[in-house]
């Protein structure tokens, strides 16, 4: 028994007051389940609520808000405090990307990409972190990269997939890696810890990606296969959790091993 009492209290997160963004898409969804099955108590926003993808739960919560407008940013974090009177752990899930040939690719793409991606993460880091330092109050900060953030797309894959992922989605993704290490330098004597988990190609069964995608994907894959959203979750919980009190400024890499070679 005391070795399950350990474990327990070392990565419990039980009554952790969790906002989770983008979380009614394809990852927002189990990130929400995962830590309301955790016993958390979860606000979810989204730009598009998606009631498909909510988690029918009376720990979970969830509001239209949309990221890359400040205001709507600082309205959610206040409602939260308002509710709870604390906020323990974000997660910056939402993140979009666009598909044009990058030769077509207008300025409105561009920066939608780079609004929400980018802008959006900063907004809600920000609104976040100027809350709970005014509270007094440690926290934790999970960012969404990409492998995509780190590598370029083998696009040798691509062909019978028009979802090719485009240069600006990349672009942002390292930035957000970047900002993750920014913000764990400048927020750590707060007690606020900020990583990031980054995955690899992950399947979409309700909107599948082509065959020869996914059997080109798992060839270039050493595990041979592509990820399903729910093995990004032990990444997320873990960074979330006091098994990673001494964790900071980290990009945990979850991609089958594609970024190795």
């Amino acid at each position: 028994m005391p070795h399950e009492n350990y474990l327990d209290k070392l990565f419990s997160l039980k009554n952790r007051i969790v906002w989770v963004t983008g979380a009614t898409g394809q990852l927002g969804h189990e990130i929400c389940a995962a830590f309301d099955k955790a016993g958390s108590v979860v606000f979810g926003t989204d730009n598009r609520l998606n009631e498909e993808k909510m988690v029918h739960s009376s720990r979970v919560a969830y509001y239209q808000g949309d990221i890359t407008d400040r205001a709507s940013v600082a309205c959610t974090v206040n409602r939260i405090f308002s509710d709870r009177g604390r906020l323990d752990i974000l997660v910056n899930n939402a993140g979009v990307s666009c598909f044009e040939p990058f030769e077509e690719r207008p300025e409105e793409s561009f920066d939608w990409v780079t609004d929400v991606n980018l802008k959006g993460t900063f907004f809600c880091t920000q609104a976040f972190a100027g809350k709970l330092k005014g509270n007094k109050q440690s926290g934790n900060i999970v960012n969404i990269g990409s492998v995509y953030g780190l590598v370029s797309p083998d696009y040798r894959i691509y062909t019978d997939c028009a979802r090719r992922n485009s240069e600006v989605y990349g672009a942002t993704k390292a930035g957000i890696i970047q900002m993750t290490r920014y913000f764990a330098v400048h927020l750590a004597s707060c007690g606020i810890r900020v990583n990031c988990v980054s995955p690899g190609g992950i399947f979409n069964p309700e909107s599948p990606q082509g065959k020869n995608f996914v059997d080109n994907y798992a060839y270039r894959c050493p595990m041979e296969r592509m990820a399903n959203a729910e093995e990004m979750i032990g990444a997320i919980l873990y960074l979330s959790s006091s098994a990673a009190t001494y964790t900071t400024g980290q990009n945990l890499v979850v991609d089958g091993g594609l970024s190795c070679w």
